[in-house]
């Protein structure tokens, strides 16, 4: 039996990834029906932290150095607590269809972050397509709001903001180690934060939360927030980055199917035409130039076509 080509392996893991993120938001709208978004914040993060350390002790792998541990304890407020918990309080109040739409502009929130975080510098077009595409993402919020942007929507917004400034510092911390070991150790330094706080906002009664519930904390805890970055990581780091990244575009659709079939959502036309509007704003703005950050006195290197 042939293998596969290492690039085409990279590829469907980083579909696979894809797929598994894409459920996050529907897996999180069936935990926050019987659970509060604080338990399932520190309760997803204190399961993958212990599973992480798990991984890293049965493998030995060497401690971080000393100056990745600030950057990874900051890492980890934005893509452990920040981001989940403001998802989750979303969730409360919209739909996980309508939450996919808004976070469909994380890829391009992500580069404007990587652009004030790491000096790179995007291009007048790419800025003109963050714009466009964020307008149309918060015309799309007002229209499903009745005129006005509601509370869970605000929520969303910043979740993206805390995501985009996380993976930035992810990807930064990717350059030296691992990407996989990088959102490892971030869960591991993290753990004697979340799993206390996780014990005291546990239900007091179990067995009174719903089973959809415990399933969609499951989900995000052993797949969102752990299953998925390897696959995701290990897909980027086979089938090299700019390629496997695009594959990202299609995880909106992939939470609109999974809201449908999971939460019994009805999908608008308008919803999906929304994100097919998006999803092409986010293709259009990612194949913009944009510029490393060079120190002074070091001259660019030459750009290829692909760039």
């Amino acid at each position: 039996m042939s293998r596969l080509p290492r690039e085409t392996l990279g590829m469907w893991l980083g579909f696979l990834g894809v797929v598994i993120f894409g459920g996050t938001l529907p897996a999180t709208r069936l935990a926050v029906e019987g659970l509060e978004p604080a338990f399932i914040t520190f309760g997803r993060a204190a399961v993958a932290g212990l599973l992480s350390a798990a991984i890293l002790l049965t493998l030995r792998r060497r401690l971080p150095l000393p100056s990745q541990i600030g950057t990874m304890a900051l890492t980890g407020a934005m893509i452990t607590i920040g981001f989940p918990w403001l998802m989750a309080l979303s969730l409360e109040t919209v739909p996980a269809s309508h939450g996919g739409v808004v976070l469909g502009i994380l890829p391009l929130t992500t580069a404007a972050a990587a652009s004030l975080i790491l000096g790179e510098r995007p291009s007048k077009r790419f800025w003109f397509f963050a714009v466009l595409g964020t307008a149309l993402v918060v015309v799309f919020a007002l229209r499903d709001g009745g005129g006005h942007v509601v509370t869970g929507d605000i929520y969303m917004f910043g979740a993206a903001i805390f995501a985009s400034v996380g993976y930035v510092y992810s990807g930064r911390l990717a350059r030296q180690m691992p990407g996989w070991e990088v959102i490892a150790w971030i869960l591991v330094l993290a753990l004697p934060v979340m799993l206390p706080l996780a014990l005291w906002t546990m239900p007091v009664e179990v067995s009174a939360v719903p089973a959809s519930a415990w399933a969609g904390f499951a989900y995000v805890a052993l797949f969102s927030m752990f299953l998925g970055f390897f696959a995701w990581n290990a897909g980027m780091a086979m089938g090299g980055v700019a390629r496997v990244s695009q594959v990202q575009l299609l995880q909106t659709f992939v939470t609109l199917a999974l809201s449908a079939l999971v939460n019994d959502e009805h999908i608008e036309p308008i919803t999906i035409g929304a994100a097919i509007a998006v999803v092409g704003i986010v293709a259009l703005g990612r194949k913009a130039r944009i510029e490393p950050h060079v120190p002074t006195g070091v001259l660019p290197k030459s750009r290829g076509p692909e760039d």
